[in-house]
Formats: C-alpha cells, sequence, structure tokens
C-alpha cells in the first residue's frame, strides 16, 4: 500500500483529502498539524510539525518515508497577506524552500505535489479570459506573490535536482468547513446568524463586481489525487472549473436561500487595495491528462455551506 503525506492536514482541505486518499484511492494516509492545533481524523495517522524547521521535516520524513507529498501548509488568505506580510513570506516560500531542501538532502524519492493559487495570474486574468498555464504571471497581492515563487522553486528544485515535483495553481474552493473570512462561507455565516436572529438583517460585503473561478473542495481534492498518480514530473496544472461566476450573483443565490429578509451594505474594510476583475481556469490540461473534470454543482454546493453554518451559529 503506497503511503501518502499530508502536511497541513489540520487546514480546510487537509480532512477532505485524507478522506479521498484513503477511500477512494487505497492509501495510508499520514498528515502533520502545528502543535496548537487540534485536529485528528479516523482515516490518518497525525503529526505535529512545524514547517519552518528543516530538523522536524527530516525526522518526520525519515520516519513515514512517503511515496508521495501533499503540500497544503499555507497562510491562504489574501486578506490576512495584505495585514501580515511578514507571515505569508515566513509560511509559503521558507516553508516550501524547508520542504524541498529536506527532500533533496534525504534523497527522497517521493512525488511532491506543491499546491499554488489561480491567484498567481493577476491581471492576466483580465486581458487573457480564460487563463491556460502558460499565461504570463502578474500576481496582484501579497499571498500571490508567494505562491507565484512558490511555483518557481518547484521548477528549478525538479529541473536542477531531478526531485518529482508538481505544482498546482488551484482557483477559489468552497464547501462546508472553510473559514469565515472566504467569500463564500462568510455570506452563508452571515446569513446563518441573521436567521438565528444573532445579528441584524443586514449582511456586510465586499467588492461584488469582481468574478472567480469555484469549485468544490471535494472535486479539487480528487484532482490532487489524480495528479499524483498520473501528472507529470515538473508541470503545472489548473485546477477550476472553467467558469467565472460574479461575487454579486453568488450573492444572490445565498441570500435568496434565506429564511428572512436580509439587506446588503458595502463595507470599506472589506475592499482589498487591488482586486483583479476576472478569473476564469483554462482546464484543459488536467483533464486531458488525467481525465478529472469538476462534478458537484455550484448550488449544491452554496447548500451545503448554508446548512454547515446553521448548525454551528
Amino acid at each position: 500500500m503506497k503511503k501518502a503525506l499530508v502536511i497541513g492536514a489540520a487546514g480546510f482541505v487537509g480532512g477532505y483529502l485524507i478522506d479521498c486518499l484513503k477511500n477512494k484511492f487505497g492509501y495510508e494516509v499520514y498528515g502533520t498539524k502545528l502543535a496548537a492545533q487540534d485536529f485528528s481524523h479516523p482515516d490518518a495517522m497525525i503529526f505535529d510539525l512545524d514547517i519552518m524547521s528543516r530538523a522536524q521535516i527530516k525526522s518526520l520524513l525519515e520516519k513515514i518515508r512517503p511515496d508521495c507529498i501533499f503540500h497544503l501548509a499555507a497562510q491562504s488568505s489574501v486578506a490576512l497577506s495584505w495585514k501580515n506580510p511578514e507571515l505569508t513570506v515566513d509560511i509559503n516560500i521558507k516553508g516550501t524552500l524547508n520542504l524541498l531542501e529536506t527532500v533533496r538532502s534525504l534523497d527522497c524519492k517521493a512525488r511532491v505535489l506543491l499546491v499554488g493559487s489561480g491567484e498567481e495570474y493577476g491581471a492576466s486574468g483580465a486581458e487573457k479570459g480564460q487563463i491556460g498555464e502558460n499565461t504570463v504571471l502578474k500576481p496582484g497581492n501579497i499571498y500571490a506573490a508567494t505562491k507565484a515563487c512558490q511555483n518557481m522553486l518547484g521548477a528549478i528544485y525538479a529541473k536542477a535536482y531531478g526531485l518529482d515535483i508538481i505544482s498546482v495553481r488551484a482557483f477559489n474552493h468552497i464547501g462546508p468547513g472553510q473559514a469565515e473570512g472566504f467569500v463564500m462561507s462568510d455570506f452563508c455565516k452571515q446569513v446563518a446568524e441573521i436567521e438565528a436572529g444573532k445579528r441584524k438583517p443586514v449582511m456586510s460585503v465586499g467588492n461584488l463586481s469582481a468574478s472567480r473561478d469555484f469549485t468544490d473542495v471535494r472535486d479539487v481534492v480528487r484532482a490532487y489525487a489524480l495528479l499524483a498518480q498520473k501528472g507529470t514530473a515538473g508541470e503545472t496544472y489548473n485546477v477550476g472549473s472553467g467558469r467565472a461566476v460574479q461575487i454579486q450573483s453568488l450573492l444572490d443565490r445565498i441570500v435568496a436561500r434565506s429564511k428572512v429578509a436580509i439587506e446588503v451594505r458595502i463595507d470599506q474594510a472589506k475592499l482589498r487595495p487591488v482586486d483583479v476583475p476576472k478569473i476564469k481556469a483554462d482546464i484543459t490540461k488536467i483533464t486531458q491528462e488525467t481525465g478529472w473534470k469538476p462534478e458537484l454543482d455550484i448550488n449544491d454546493t452554496i447548500g451545503d455551506v448554508l446548512d454547515w453554518w446553521r448548525k454551528r451559529v
């Protein structure tokens, strides 16, 4: 049985990826979390790991000897990257470098999947419409810049040292359990709180004119698992729906499911210094090489996220 290591398993995507790797692909799964995090999973053995420590990474890789490594550990909030750029650089660049250097120094043969972001394309999204992997990167925020750097590091280590590295540019993923700082989860939580009488019937929102490519996290992790099996070493793959949904449309669909009337107000504090108008992924490459395509409809995901928040507020 092949062994998979999920670094950063306590985040939004980790639990879903563990489920997918174990139950759909038959891996023996291991995961990591920060010492301060309270996380466990019935289908994986979980270890504490600080990716800022190469010694800890080395010890863990020597103990597990994984066949593939999924590097999810990241500071993944664009909004937080503006507020705390140093933290974002440390985790997303230095943490990735620590992992790659450790894999290289151990002569580890594991396939490494580096998870980046569609945000790396930045303004190219507005210029190109549908974005392919060869589109010029024009990151427009701190988070995107760190992920573009991660991608470049992966390409360098693959070419210079022959490491088995695949990079992913994952566009906006959504689903139950996502933190409230992300747009769909934030909207759904506000609706649930209004329905429960825990806030006034007023929703606070940011920029509604931007369009984004949203994919259910359960589809996203299936793409990661397929790339680990069928992807080409040294390559980068987009993972997205191939469709752009305007934030206004997303909000309208969520509010339409509310059990009470809601007023919407723009909150200036939620507007970003720079915001790309439209982002949409070209997923031809991953579909042709692995057969993957998204299966879950965004309206079903909205229902799942709303129900998740309703049970918790």
